[in-house]
Formats: C-alpha cells, structure tokens, sequence
C-alpha cells in the first residue's frame, strides 16, 4: 500500500493528506456563500480583509454575477449576521453583497472516489 500511495504522490495525484473536520459537530451549525462585487482596483484589499474575519473559510474568484463567492461558517445565524453586515459590509471597496443559507447539502463523490455503498 505505502509503494503505491508512493507513486500516487510522485505522479502528483495526490497532492497533500488532509483531514476532514465536522464542522457541526464543533457548533458551526450555520454555512453560508455570499457573493460579492467589489471595486477590483482593491481586489488584494479586499480579499486580505476577508480571510481575517473568523468564520471565512474560503475566498473564490468567480465568473458570472459576483466577482467573489465566499464559503463562510458560524455558530448561529445571529453570528452569521454580525459577519456579513458588520464584518463584510463595512470593508472598503465592496459594492454590494448576497448571501445563500445553507439549509441542506447532499454531495456525490468524484467518479474517482469509491461510493460508501461499493463492496
């Protein structure tokens, strides 16, 4: 197993080994993904000012309706309020913002994974 995992690494199909963390079960039971447009003359500002809130956790650049989707947690919606408009709202150079509640997520696994039903 470890020769194989070996090869793996070296062809680069494996970049890093991670964990997986359950968010809820730490008491970030609230996810949201507010899209945002911003002044790009202050992209690099803005996206630095971003991943000092806590709760960010990941900042995309996307193309579309929004310049930028960020992938945020908390602990209540409460908290989640305070993110995005005293947090959020008040960093220079956003123009406007929306933001989605995740009320229910289900995923599929990549056609690379193995499903939880295989044998």
């Amino acid at each position: 197993m470890y020769s194989r995992i070996k090869r793996l690494v070296k062809r680069k199909l494996i970049e890093r080994f991670t964990i997986d963390v359950n968010d809820a079960e730490l008491g970030y039971n609230v996810k949201a993904l507010t899209g945002i447009n911003m002044d790009t003359k202050k992209r690099d500002h803005i996206i630095t000012e971003l991943f000092k809130i806590d709760g960010v956790r990941e900042v995309a650049e996307v193309t579309g309706r929004f310049d930028i989707l960020v992938t945020m947690y908390s602990k209540s919606l409460d908290q989640m309020h305070k993110m995005v408009s005293e947090r959020i709202g008040r960093i220079e150079g956003i123009q406007s913002s929306e933001s989605f509640i995740e009320m229910k997520s289900r995923a599929k696994a990549m056609p690379y994974m193995p499903s939880k039903d295989s044998d």
